[in-house]
């Protein structure tokens, strides 16, 4: 939710979760073609998060399950990059400093791409 009002107070206007992308992105913006995830460090294993751990409890079930959601999100952003979509991930752990994460998104959303 966060984000949302981030992205709308930014002047930027979207759809949210279209389940006819891959991966059912979070917010759509159709006329630039690009779409923005918001990952769960610990769901899809943010790279290098003190978030992004492995449970002591029943390990091996987390790994497959948590392993598998990182497969399934490489599938889905090589699709959309096939399709013609760019995409960009904002990571639970980016969403409690919005300074930064208002340049990322800025600079995202305002690259013109080709």
């Amino acid at each position: 939710m966060e984000l949302n009002k981030l992205v709308h107070g930014m002047g930027f206007r979207y759809r949210l979760h279209r389940k006819d992308l891959p991966g059912s992105p979070d917010l759509v913006f159709p006329r630039m073609k690009k779409v923005t995830f918001v990952h769960g460090c610990f769901w899809h294993r943010h790279p290098g998060c003190r978030f992004a751990y492995t449970p002591k409890s029943n390990a091996q079930f987390w790994l497959n399950k948590l392993e598998g959601n990182t497969r399934r999100d490489a599938l889905a952003l090589a699709a959309l990059v096939a399709l013609g979509w760019q995409f960009l991930i904002v990571w639970e752990c980016e969403v409690c400093d919005l300074p930064q994460l208002t340049r990322k998104l800025r600079s995202f959303l305002e690259a013109d791409h080709c």
